[in-house]
């Protein structure tokens, strides 16, 4: 099936409309959803799950991305227009999720506005260390479902690329595992259900050039959340995320990313749901494989602009989980791998592709809609 005809029918899949011209660019005549996004209200951009995460199966699904108007430029920043997701998935291991999303913005990027929720069955191996003495390689199958929600509001300080703001969080959880001892003992101390709720303080420094696919500018945020019954929480403890990505251009064509990520948990409980601890989130890693109260993460990926429509992307990364701050890359688990990406909507400067990345017996494919990072 020539390109296309694939086109042609992804859009009739999308829209029920034949509008196959409006899915390649006058420009230079290869496929693009710039126009289709832009000019049909209900027109979207379908993002395919393909689930490789060691920690759940092999399992699929499928996000519509909405884009609600054309963005526009500031200078050599190109300011996104407001965007929806929606969608859900499942795996082979009977887990499934689904939910959506919506980003805002007001008075040509000065206010931000971000808000999610969603729902979750999820099987899941976990490998914290200190739930009932199990050391980290010794995994516990356990068995969660609820659902959350989380709020995001920034404002810009005057013209500047500095961003303040607030953030909150809810989720309410069932949890259990399959070994009837360690049940047993979650039920006395969780109980059968618990809430997380929290609010938070955010800080942000953005001066990327593109939302959706950065090739220079640099951006750093922090958030502190303060989680506690008074909220309505049935815990209480502190989180302080902080994140960082720097975009270079060597030359026309080759870009080096390099990021990296603190997460501390402070001031908590002595006893905490296993999924509360920060853990080491890196492409070819399963989640929550490695936890701790602090943990550190950092990248660096080479992206190779081939055509103007294809990238080319090599990735490594590092990470650490401790429950002392000064055990932190004391050991360090790697991932690596490399991956592709397409301007599906130049108009946006929308890129979309997959990555494979590689660990110490671990495996994985990620479709991604940006770098990645």
């Amino acid at each position: 099936m020539r390109l296309r005809d694939i086109a042609a029918v992804l859009l009739l899949l999308c829209s029920g409309q034949s509008m196959a011209a409006s899915l390649f660019d006058a420009q230079d005549d290869m496929f693009d959803m710039s126009e289709y996004l832009r000019d049909n209200r209900y027109g979207f951009l379908p993002i395919p799950v393909v689930i490789t995460e060691p920690a759940i199966g092999y399992g699929g699904g499928l996000f519509g991305l909405f884009l609600h108007g054309k963005g526009t430029m500031d200078g050599d920043r190109f300011i996104p227009p407001n965007l929806s997701a929606f969608g859900g998935g499942a795996t082979e291991n009977g887990s499934w999720f689904a939910g959506g999303g919506h980003r805002h913005t007001w008075n040509n990027d000065h206010i931000r506005y971000l808000v999610g929720v969603g729902y979750a069955d999820v099987n899941l191996d976990i490998y914290s260390g200190d739930v009932l003495g199990f050391g980290k390689n010794k995994a516990i199958n356990t068995h969660t479902k609820g659902y959350g929600g989380l709020q995001k509001l920034q404002f810009r300080v005057g013209d500047s690329p500095v961003f303040l703001g607030v953030s909150q969080f809810y989720a309410r959880t069932e949890i259990s595992a399959d070994n009837k001892l360690i049940n047993a003992a979650w039920q006395r101390i969780f109980g059968s259900e618990s809430t997380s709720s929290a609010v938070g303080l955010l800080a942000e420094y953005d001066t990327t050039d593109n939302f959706f696919y950065p090739h220079k500018g640099l951006s750093l945020s922090a958030e502190y959340r303060f989680y506690s019954s008074f909220l309505g929480g049935d815990y209480r403890y502190n989180q302080l995320t902080v994140d960082g990505k720097y975009y270079l251009p060597l030359t026309r064509t080759l870009t080096l990313g390099l990021a990296g990520n603190y997460q501390a948990l402070t001031n908590s409980d002595s006893h905490l749901p296993p999924m509360t601890r920060p853990d080491i989130n890196l492409r070819g890693i399963s989640r929550y494989r490695y936890q701790g109260d602090y943990v550190g993460t950092v990248q660096t990926q080479l992206a190779w602009q081939v055509t103007p429509r294809w990238i080319l992307q090599g990735f490594v990364g590092a990470g650490s989980a401790a429950n002392e701050n000064d055990e932190l890359f004391r050991s360090s688990e790697v991932a690596w791998g490399s991956g592709f990406r397409y301007l599906i909507a130049r108009q946006y400067g929308l890129y979309t592709g997959v990555d494979v990345a590689f660990s110490e017996g671990e495996q994985a494919v990620y479709f991604n809609v940006g770098s990645g990072l």
